[in-house]
């Protein structure tokens, strides 16, 4: 195969300059004894029995000896995993309720970081021996499961031709890494049913199996993940076959998306007839943006249609793709097996071997998916924490569209209160008949002993009167009240319509209307409001100076006189209003002062004026309420990013911290390579001995099939060597 430029480096990796494709074949070198495993994780390669695997008929075994690199500094990997458990708690609490510009977008990511947190990178940080998951995703029909049974010589998934062919994902691993799969350390919220190798299902391995009544095989939901050890694959390495990206089926789509994003590679097939899909390609746009690892199969390609792999080619390379593997598999007939020819499968089969074969390769593979994510991760988490400040913005902004109006209607009331408007109609009617016609006026202007005999005499004698003018300026006053809560009600309700965020907290709602009960909570503060009136006049009575003369007059009457001094004045009255309203306000002024003195008077309107305006606004804040409730509930207020941008810069930190820690561990390693132990147990990849290309393979380094450069290169190079290059040009 011809090998591309060493342009794909691996950050941290111990052959810089290099890519994860090209490093994977690197020959073996002596070196150190392979490290025992960690508690509780399984052995590794080397500490397992060794059965050789097949290889190429005449290749030299490659060496066995040979160590992978050290992992980083244990320091810097916890530091990471720590600031990622931050970043993940921040994610969690994250709520973006409102309906704001992108916040769907938004929701999606939110949702598909935590999954690839939960799924992928921290299992993978605390378990950096486990297996390299390989997903082999891409469309419906593209021939994912077909392509899984060919490499491995055995069905082990089901393909279909009804859409969605791909229902349940089938995860197939080498015997001695079932306990890397059969615990919930990699995808977490997927109940595993254990099966054979034939696809048999046998047991719950994790989480329920849903077994229909009357019959022995589990059904298959898309939450439930299929495992299918294999002695073909190496150890070390393992297969999953995702559901369709684009399936009809929701959460098919949605459990695609979420395997793809847990994966350590991406196997993704697609067809000569579908591969410039537009679904395929937002998510390898997705994939190139995190840099993840990703290898492209090219399926059912027509012979004299080979052209179509050189534009896949071409858009790989402008979608940011361009070192990626892609291997072309032509148009054929199955076997009775409903099997690939070896031939066509070949490339993919020493591909995946090779991988499968050198630890070395697969670390570098997982670190640099690895580091992509987290790099991804960071970005993304300050975009999520941009939507979660516009979460907050928008709570502002609707809370100020309340609180305008129904301020506004707290100040309208207060208005009508003090400008004389309340002085007209009922109100001016029962004050007059209160305290007599036009000669008691002329009495209290020429004499003020003789206006209060006069005005005593008309208390004492009719002490009903003054309830009846209370309940005039209750009656007013509650209109006033209610007219303005009317509108702020509307106000608040056309200022939420005309805002995405607000329109959809208004659905099954009725906000734009005051509620029926409010008129008589209006009349119950009104009549509190009267009390208190009375409670300052009976107060200020109390005093020495004023106790004789106040109980002359009565509670009552000095009550409603304090009620119509402190809505006096001639604004909002116009014509014979004016002098009439004028003069009832003088009369009540002079009253008041006669029996308490023009000081006392001013403190008791003062007073009386501020219990108005505390009750209405107790009113108003209640009304306003309904609204703001709405947002209380979700807590959007709360929703800003600046918790979340600390937690990814904190990531952003430990990440560059463990990968100087990584790339001085590497750079003090023994270089390392393949080693027989690296394929234990494994009886090998269906095709591994097919001619590399015969079959119109494009290998990884992208070339066209057709050309055998295996056959040109003999034993000299070696397996290893001849099928991923020693770099040279």
């Amino acid at each position: 195969m011809t090998e591309k430029p060493d342009d794909g480096a691996v950050p941290g990796g111990s052959n810089a300059g290099t890519s994860p494709w090209q490093a994977a074949g690197r020959p073996a070198e002596p070196a150190v004894p392979a490290e025992p495993a960690g508690p509780g994780e399984p052995a590794s390669p080397a500490q397992s029995p060794a059965r050789p695997a097949a290889v190429d008929a005449g290749s030299p075994a490659p060496s066995s000896a040979a160590s992978p690199t050290p992992p980083a500094d244990p320091d810097g990997e916890s530091g990471l995993t720590d600031a990622l458990e931050v970043l993940r708690a921040r994610l969690g609490a994250l709520r973006l309720p409102l309906e704001t510009a992108g916040v769907e977008a938004a929701r999606t990511e939110q949702r598909r970081a935590t999954d690839q947190l939960d799924d992928y990178l921290l299992p993978r940080l605390r378990a950096q021996k486990a297996p390299l998951l390989v997903v082999v995703g891409g469309s419906t029909g593209a021939g994912k499961s077909t392509l899984v049974n060919s490499v491995l010589g055995e069905k082990v998934t089901q393909p279909g031709v009804l859409r969605p062919t791909t229902k349940a994902p089938v995860l197939v691993h080498h015997p001695l890494d079932a306990r890397w799969f059969s615990t919930d350390r990699v995808l977490p919220g997927l109940a595993r049913v254990t099966a054979s190798g034939n696809g048999s299902p046998l047991r719950s391995a994790v989480g329920p199996a849903v077994v229909p009544q009357g019959h022995g095989t589990p059904s298959e939901p898309s939450r439930t993940l299929r495992l299918v050890p294999s002695h073909a694959l190496p150890k070390g390495l393992a297969l999953l076959d995702a559901p369709d990206i684009d399936s009809v089926d929701t959460a098919n789509r949605e459990l695609a998306a979420q395997l793809l994003g847990a994966a350590d590679l991406w196997l993704f097939v697609t067809t000569s007839a579908r591969y410039a899909d537009a679904v395929p390609w937002d998510l390898l746009n997705q994939a190139a943006a995190r840099k993840a690892q990703v290898a492209m199969v090219l399926d059912r390609v027509d012979p004299g249609a080979e052209a179509t792999a050189d534009d896949l080619r071409d858009m790989m390379a402008e979608h940011g793709l361009p070192d990626s593997p892609l291997f072309v598999i032509p148009e054929g007939e199955l076997s009775d097996e409903g099997l690939l020819p070896e031939g066509a499968v070949g490339d993919v089969s020493r591909w995946l071997t090779g991988l499968g074969g050198d630890a070395d390769a697969r670390r570098r593979v997982i670190a640099a998916t690895r580091d992509g994510v987290v790099d991804s991760l960071v970005v993304r988490a300050d975009e999520l924490a941009d939507a979660a400040d516009e979460q907050q913005a928008a709570d502002v902004r609707l809370r100020h569209v309340v609180d305008r109006a129904y301020a506004d209607a707290v100040a309208h009331v207060t208005a009508a209160t003090s400008d004389g408007a309340l002085l007209r109609g009922e109100v001016l009617a029962r004050w007059q008949d209160f305290v007599g016609t036009g000669e008691f006026y002329r009495a209290v202007e020429e004499n003020i002993g003789r206006f209060r005999d006069a005005v005593g005499s008309f208390f004492r004698g009719k002490p009903k009167e003054a309830p009846q003018v209370e309940k005039a300026i209750a009656h007013g006053l509650e209109s006033v009240v209610l007219d303005a809560a009317e509108e702020a009600a509307e106000r608040s309700y056309q200022g939420w319509r005309g805002d995405a965020a607000g329109a959809a907290l208004l659905e099954g709602l009725e906000l734009s209307r005051t509620p029926a009960a409010l008129r008589a909570e209006v009349g119950e503060q009104i009549r509190g409001w009267q009390g208190d009136v009375l409670a300052l006049v009976r107060e200020q009575g109390e005093s020495k100076r004023g106790r004789a003369r106040a109980l002359s007059f009565g509670v009552n009457g000095l009550g409603a006189a304090l009620m119509i001094f402190v809505f006096a004045s001639t604004g909002g009255l116009t014509g014979i209003e004016v002098g009439i309203a004028g003069g009832s306000a003088v009369l009540a002024q002079r009253l008041l002062e006669a029996v308490f003195g023009e000081d006392a008077v001013r403190g008791l309107a003062t007073q009386a004026r501020d219990r108005l305006r505390a009750r209405i606004q107790m009113v108003m804040d209640g009304q306003a309420a309904r609204y703001t409730a709405q947002l209380d509930a979700l807590g959007s207020a709360e929703a800003g990013g600046s918790g979340l941008r600390t937690a990814a810069a904190g990531v952003a930190s430990a990440a560059s911290a463990e990968r100087r820690a990584r790339s001085r561990a590497a750079d003090a390693a023994p270089g390392g390579g393949a080693s027989s132990a690296d394929l234990v147990e494994s009886r090998g990849l269906r095709g591994v001995r097919a001619g590399a290309g015969g079959a119109g393979g494009v290998g990884p380094a992208g070339a066209a099939g057709g050309h055998d450069t295996a056959a040109e290169e003999p034993a000299r190079k070696g397996f290893w060597k001849r099928l991923f290059g020693d770099g040279e040009r």
